[in-house]
């Protein structure tokens, strides 16, 4: 499988599995156990308004490669529409998803563990100040 060249929409669709299973284990680990308000809470991390300020804060710290195909996934031409987004945030939450995937596929264990710690750095940091 070449990774470097693999359809962006289908690392978005590994890199969704595998942020939203962080961000669940990272609900987990605050110690609630209501079904209903561990959901509420996630959706502010994996709403794609919430992506897309993720990707966008991250960008410049970012490699090369990664800002390529961050772009790639973004400017990328999709045939869905967003259930709740407008087009533009829904094509930056996409790319930070496909983004994940590609850590995730590429076996890139330790830049994956620090894009999921930022990314729920800035969610809790923007929670907290909003």
């Amino acid at each position: 499988m070449n990774i470097k060249n693999m359809n962006t929409t289908a690392l978005a669709y590994m890199g969704d599995a595998v942020y939203e299973q962080a961000v669940r284990k990272h609900i987990l680990e605050g110690g609630l156990g209501d079904v209903n308000k561990l959901h509420r809470l996630a959706t502010r991390y994996v709403s794609a308004p919430a992506q897309a300020t993720i990707i966008k804060s991250l960008f410049d710290d970012l490699t090369e490669e990664e800002q390529k195909l961050v772009k790639r996934a973004r400017n990328r031409k999709y045939h869905t529409k967003a259930k709740n987004a407008d087009p533009v945030t829904y094509k930056w939450a996409t790319a930070l998803e496909a983004l994940i995937g590609y850590l995730y596929l590429s076996e890139e264990e330790q830049r994956l563990e620090w894009v999921m710690k930022r990314a729920i750095e800035i969610i809790e940091k923007g929670t907290a100040n909003g």
